[in-house]
C-alpha cells in the first residue's frame, strides 16, 4: 500500500519551474516509489541494476535514446557519465520536468549536479515517512510553535494515542516496514538486511573499508549519541579509529542521509555560544535496531530514551521543512558555555522561536529558564515557546510558551 507523500506538491511546483529534478535522501526512504506512485507516464530506469549500468557508462548518448524522457533515473550517481548528456539534453530542448533523477549518496551526487546542472535542476530532499504521513493527513504545513499553526494541527486531527506514537518512534520511518502487517522479528529482518545493504552498496563504493568491524562499531556509536553535541573525540575511542577518519567516515553517514548534524544559534557579537553541532540520527527505528531495543518498552526503559524521544521530535520538525521544499531549514539549537541550552531554535524574520523537548507529560516553567537568555541576542526578537512532550492536550504554560503534546508538531 502506498502512504501519499506530502513532498508530491512540491515535485509538481518544482517541475514546471526546472528541466531536471533531483531527489536526495537515504537508501529506501520511497523516493522512486514516490516517483512512480505519480508519475506513472514517465518512462522509469535504475542504475541499481549491473548490466544497465554497464550500458550507461559505455553508451550514454544511446542511453537516453532507449529511456527517452520524461524518465525518471534512479540512483543516477553511479553513472556520472550521463550528466553531461542530461545538460546536453536540457540546453537543447527547454521543456521542463524532462529529468526525475533520485541518488542515496549525496555527496557524489550533488558534486555531479553543481558541475554539470548547476542552475537547471531544483534539488529536494526526502526523509521516511512523518508521523502526519503515517497518519493519513493532509496537514503539510512547516512547523512553527504559533497559534495559528496548534490550531490548524488541531484541526486535523492528529491521532495523539501515547502507545500509537511509542510504537511509531520504534518502528522507524521507512515506507517499507507499514506496506504490510508485521511482528517484532520482520522489524529485526528489516534493519538488518537494510544495514548489511548499506554497507555492501554505499559504503563500500565510496570508503575503501578495511576493517568492518570497526566500521560498525562507529554507527553504533553515532547512533548511541544521537541528540548530544558532537565529539569525535569520544567515538574514535569507541571505534579504535582516530579522529581524521571519525570525521571522514561521519561525512559519509551525513550524506547518505542517516545523520544530521544541527548547527547551534551563533551571532557574532555574542562570543559565549558554544559553536560544535549538535548530532542525531535520521531514524529512531535504525538506532534502536543498532542499539538492541528489540521492543517499544525496552526503548522506553532505557536510559537513552530522553534522547531518543529528542530525536524522534527534531526528525519530524525537520521532515516538515523537507516536505515544503525547504532543504535548508532554519533550524539551530542554543547553548552557551555557562550550559544554558535550548533544544531547538527555529529563526525566521528576524525571530527566534525556542523549543524545549521533553518525554514528561506534566512539564515545569523550570525547564524553560534558558528560553530568556535569547534576548540578549542582538537583533533578534523572541517569539513563542513551546514544550513538546507526552502531554494529552496543548495547554499554557506561562506566557508566549505552551505545552505542546508530540503529536501536534
Amino acid at each position: 500500500m502506498y502512504i501519499p507523500r506530502h513532498i508530491e506538491k512540491v515535485v509538481e511546483r518544482m517541475s514546471k519551474r526546472k528541466a531536471v529534478l533531483v531527489l536526495t535522501g537515504a537508501r529506501q526512504v520511497g523516493k522512486s516509489t514516490m516517483f512512480q506512485e505519480v508519475y506513472t507516464d514517465y518512462n522509469y530506469v535504475t542504475l541499481n541494476r549491473p548490466l544497465v549500468r554497464e550500458s550507461a557508462k559505455d553508451n550514454p548518448s544511446l542511453f537516453f535514446e532507449v529511456n527517452k524522457p520524461p524518465v525518471i533515473v534512479d540512483e543516477i550517481q553511479k553513472t556520472a557519465e550521463l550528466f553531461d548528456y542530461i545538460k546536453d539534453i536540457v540546453d537543447e530542448n527547454k521543456e521542463k520536468g524532462q529529468f526525475f533523477l533520485t541518488g542515496s549518496q549525496s555527496f557524489t551526487l550533488m558534486k555531479n549536479v553543481s558541475d554539470s546542472l548547476a542552475g537547471r535542476a531544483g534539488i529536494i530532499k526526502l526523509l521516511g515517512l512523518s508521523f502526519r504521513e503515517f497518519n493519513l493527513n493532509c496537514y503539510d504545513k512547516p512547523f512553527i510553535p504559533i497559534v495559528k499553526h496548534m490550531e490548524e494541527v488541531e484541526q486535523s486531527k492528529i491521532n495523539l494515542d501515547y502507545h500509537v506514537v511509542i510504537s511509531f518512534i520504534h518502528k522507524g520511518f521507512f515506507p517499507e516496514l507499514y506496506e504490510t502487517e508485521s511482528n517484532l522479528y520482520d522489524w529485526a529482518d528489516y534493519y538488518s538486511s537494510y544495514f548489511q545493504t548499506y554497507i555492501e552498496k554505499d559504503i563500500k563504493d565510496i570508503l575503501n573499508i578495511r576493517d568492518e568491524s570497526a566500521f560498525i562499531k562507529f554507527v553504533k556509536a553515532v547512533a548511541s549519541l544521537t541528540g548530544e553535541v558532537l565529539n569525535l573525540t569520544k567515538i574514535a575511542e569507541v571505534c579504535g579509529k582516530d579522529v581524521k577518519t571519525v570525521k571522514s567516515w561521519l561525512s559519509i553517514l551525513e550524506s547518505s542521509g542517516l545523520v544530521y548534524l544541527l548547527e547551534p544559534y551563533y551571532n557574532n557579537l555574542n562570543k559565549r555560544m558554544v559553536k560544535a553541532p549538535k548530532l542525531y540520527f535520521l531514524d529512531t527505528g535504525l538506532a534502536c535496531w543498532l542499539l538492541g531495543w528489540n521492543t517499544p518498552e525496552q526503548m522506553v526503559n532505557g536510559a537513552m530514551w530522553g534522547h531518543i524521544f529528542e530525536t524522534y521530535v527534531f526528525v519530524e520538525i525537520l521532515k516538515t521543512y523537507y516536505n515544503d521544499g525547504i532543504v535548508r531549514p532554519p533550524l539551530y539549537y542554543y547553548r552557551d558555555i555557562d550550559k544554558n541550552e535550548i533544544d531547538l531554535v527555529i529563526e525566521q524574520n528576524g525571530t527566534l522561536y525556542p523549543i524545549e523537548i521533553k518525554t514528561t507529560s506534566d512539564p515545569k516553567k523550570s525547564m524553560i529558564k534558558a528560553f530568556g537568555k535569547l534576548a540578549n541576542i542582538p537583533g533578534m526578537k523572541v517569539g513563542t515557546g513551546a514544550v513538546v512532550c507526552l502531554a494529552k492536550e496543548r495547554l499554557p504554560l506561562m506566557e508566549h510558551v505552551w505545552i505542546l503534546p508530540v503529536g501536534m508538531i
